[in-house]
Formats: structure tokens, sequence, C-alpha cells
């Protein structure tokens, strides 16, 4: 058991050190790019499938709630929450619209829509992310392994380096994290 854990510590710390290397310069322009639509009046649509769905509620919450800084709320919405909406829109129209309809409903020109992928082919995730980019929003994906399908659709791919979902989701959390610390302190700090 201890080294089996170890061996996950090992893994875990391998892929935030690539995160580091490969993806700092990305994320740190992420984060201008959400700073901008704030300043501009814009708002943040997030979603995902599963633990990115999670993923998806978090980061909205920390942008709606706060980081580490009491400050005002920040207009962000995950577009993984309202069962009402996601069970209406599978059963009409099918689990690969669910997302594409509300950024079709939600989203405005220079908006900011996220798309958590850990495959990074997210059928509904991707329908979602190009129609985001065909209204004129910025699109920005977290992904993993190669960044699939979704990596095109993306004006900032931030591709964890990992075949092993669970270190790319480790992996998203800490970037949700970094963009949360960056946004609060250049907006409000």
């Amino acid at each position: 058991m201890i080294a089996e854990t170890t061996r996950q510590l090992r893994a875990h710390r391998e892929v935030i050190e690539a995160i580091e290397r490969d993806l700092a310069a990305p994320v740190a322009a992420v984060a201008e790019l959400l700073i901008e639509a704030f300043r501009a009046g814009k708002k943040l649509l997030v979603m995902g499938n599963g633990g990115s769905a999670a993923d998806a509620q978090h980061f909205v919450a920390e942008m709606v709630g706060r980081f580490k800084l009491e400050r005002r709320g920040l207009p962000a919405v995950a577009l993984t929450t309202d069962s009402s909406i996601l069970t209406a829109l599978g059963n009409d129209y099918g689990f690969d619209l669910i997302f594409r309809r509300q950024v079709e409903a939600l989203a405005a020109p220079g908006d900011v829509v996220v798309g958590i992928s850990t495959s990074g082919s997210s059928k509904n995730v991707a329908a979602a992310l190009l129609l985001a980019r065909e209204l004129g929003c910025r699109t920005v994906g977290l992904l993993g392994r190669d960044g699939g399908t979704i990596r095109e659709l993306a004006d900032f791919a931030l591709t964890v380096p990992s075949n092993d979902t669970p270190r790319i989701q480790e992996g998203h959390i800490t970037i949700i994290h970094i963009l949360c610390d960056l946004v609060e302190k250049g907006l409000f700090a």
C-alpha cells in the first residue's frame, strides 16, 4: 500500500511539474482573458461531464462566491447544474446537445466559454464550443490526453499531459485554482 501511494503521489507531482513547464504561460493568458471579459461586463460559462461537471461547478462557485478575497461576485454559470434543463434537453434533443442549447440561450459575443473534458473528445462539450465560437465567444478547453477533437475548437487549449483520468482531473483543479487566484488579484487586489 505504501509503495502504491508513493507511486501515485509521484505521478501527481510529475503532472503538476509538466503543467508548470508547459502550461504556465497559457494559463496566465487565460487569466488575462477572464479579467478582460469580466471588466467588459461579460460572463463565464463552464461545462463538463461527470467529474468535469463537478469541476465546472467548483470553478463557477469560486467566481460567484469568492476564492480568497472578499469581493463582489463575478458573473459565471455552470451549465451542469440545472437537472430540469439537462433532462429536458437530453430528452428532447439528445445528450450531445445539452450544453449547445444552453450556450445558444445564454452566451453573448465576448463571453468566455470553458469546456472541461479529460478525454478532449466529449461530443456535447465540442458541440457547445463550436457554437460558442460562431457566436463570438472566446473558448477555453481544459483537456487531457492529446487534447482530442476539442483542442481545435478552443482559442486556448490547456491540455494536461497525461492519459490517467485522475491525474488529469488533479491537473484541472490545480489550473482552476490558479485561474481563480489570478482573476481575483487582477480585478480586486
